[in-house]
This record gives C-alpha cells, sequence and structure tokens, in this order.
C-alpha cells in the first residue's frame, strides 16, 4: 500500500502522519492491490479538515470531513471509504457481467429554450478535478454507485472514446458517447 500525507495551511506533524497512514491499513482487507491512498490534511480558521482520495486496482474512493480536532477528522473520513470498500466488495461478489449495453440517449435544446434562458449567463462556482480512467460501462455504473455521484466520465474500454454514465430520475442509467 502506498501512503502519501500532504500538509496545507499547518505545520506537519510526524504523530497525525502516523495516525493517518496507520488507519489507512485498515482499507487492505477491502481492496486489491495496487493501493494508493492520499490524504490531504489542512486547517482553515478553526476547522480542521481531513481529505483522502484512495485509488485502487482502477477504482477510486474519496471523502472529506472537517470537525474541531484533526484526528476525528481522520477517523470519520476513514470510516466513510472502508463503507465505501465494504459495499464494492459486496458488489463485486454478486455481480453478474450484463450482456446489452445500456441504450445511449441524445437529446438536443429547442432553440427558443436556450435564447429565452439567456438572460443572465450562470457562473462556474465550483470546479473538479476527475481521472478518466478506461473502464466498461457496467464498471462505470458500479464506481458511479460507490462514489455516490450522479455521473461519472469515463474512457469506455470497448472503443476507446471518453463517454459520460449518468442517473435517470427513475434510477436507470443515461450514457453520451462520444465519437472521434
Amino acid at each position: 500500500m502506498q501512503k502519501s500525507v500532504t500538509f496545507r495551511h499547518m505545520e506537519s506533524s510526524e504523530a497525525l502522519k502516523k495516525y493517518a497512514e496507520d488507519k489507512s491499513d485498515r482499507l487492505s482487507k477491502y481492496l486489491f492491490e495496487p493501493i494508493e491512498i492520499h490524504w490531504v490534511l489542512s486547517v482553515e480558521r478553526i476547522r480542521h479538515i481531513a481529505d483522502a482520495t484512495v485509488n485502487a486496482n482502477g477504482t477510486t474512493f474519496k471523502s472529506q470531513f472537517d470537525t474541531q480536532d484533526m484526528y476525528s477528522a481522520i477517523d470519520m473520513v476513514i470510516d466513510k471509504i472502508e463503507g465505501q470498500a465494504m459495499k464494492h466488495k459486496e458488489k463485486l461478489k454478486t455481480h453478474k457481467p450484463h450482456n446489452g449495453e445500456p441504450a445511449s440517449i441524445r437529446y438536443t435544446v429547442p432553440e427558443g429554450e436556450a435564447a429565452a434562458g439567456a438572460v443572465e449567463r450562470p457562473r462556474i462556482v465550483k470546479k473538479e478535478n476527475q481521472f478518466v480512467k478506461p473502464m466498461s460501462v457496467e464498471e462505470a455504473s458500479m464506481q458511479m454507485d460507490i462514489i455516490g455521484k450522479d455521473f461519472l466520465v469515463f474512457t469506455d474500454s470497448a472503443t476507446g472514446n471518453i463517454s459520460v454514465i449518468y442517473r435517470l430520475k427513475d434510477g436507470d442509467y443515461g450514457l453520451i458517447e462520444t465519437t472521434r
């Protein structure tokens, strides 16, 4: 297991680093090697923020908590990631390969609606980096459930094209495929 700890806006502490690394060892019973875990520990005023990203054999888990104590923030993050890893392991046990591909959904915005919404332009208030990994559509849907998001950008391992899978209101999935 490869572990790294980064400190932001605080002095680096060998005790905190060792604590985070020791807690990371709990994940090895749920995940397959190679496992990489990256901790970012930071302080903003009175908030102690622990953020962890785990990459294990092509699967990514993320969690972030802020409390008034860094040790409890680390505990909360590792508990959350451990739950995600257990859920992932159970899904791998019960997962049966799906023979058919989900239907591709294409939609367009009528010209009248696009022109009517041009009164005030929306701002980008949050930016998120995602690693686009090659995986099948079934793997992408499992990964999306694990990280708890409503969409996931990935590279389709069958075609090599970038695709987006997203959750519909009725619980089914939609797939946007790109072509080169």
